[in-house]
């Protein structure tokens, strides 16, 4: 069960990734980063690594989301 899972979420991930980089409206490529970034972070949780995943968490879904949220209301939100 663990590893059909895991394949579930490497195949989100790289859709996450294709969306991203398609993605001419900038919000919802922040969206869908953060998405991606807690997505990761399940991963490293599952590969036994919580260090990693709770600074994934915090870091790649956190902060770096509302940064980029941040930017992105001070500028135009299309590309």
């Amino acid at each position: 069960m663990t590893e059909v899972l895991t394949y579930l979420l490497l195949i989100f991930l790289v859709v996450c990734a294709i969306s991203v980089a398609r993605s001419r409206d900038l919000l919802a490529a922040v969206i869908i980063f953060a998405a991606y970034s807690l997505v990761m972070a399940i991963l490293w949780q599952l590969l036994a690594a919580p260090d990693v995943a709770i600074t994934e968490a915090a870091l790649g879904a956190g902060v770096t989301t509302l940064l980029l949220i941040a930017a992105i209301a001070k500028t135009r939100r299309q590309e």
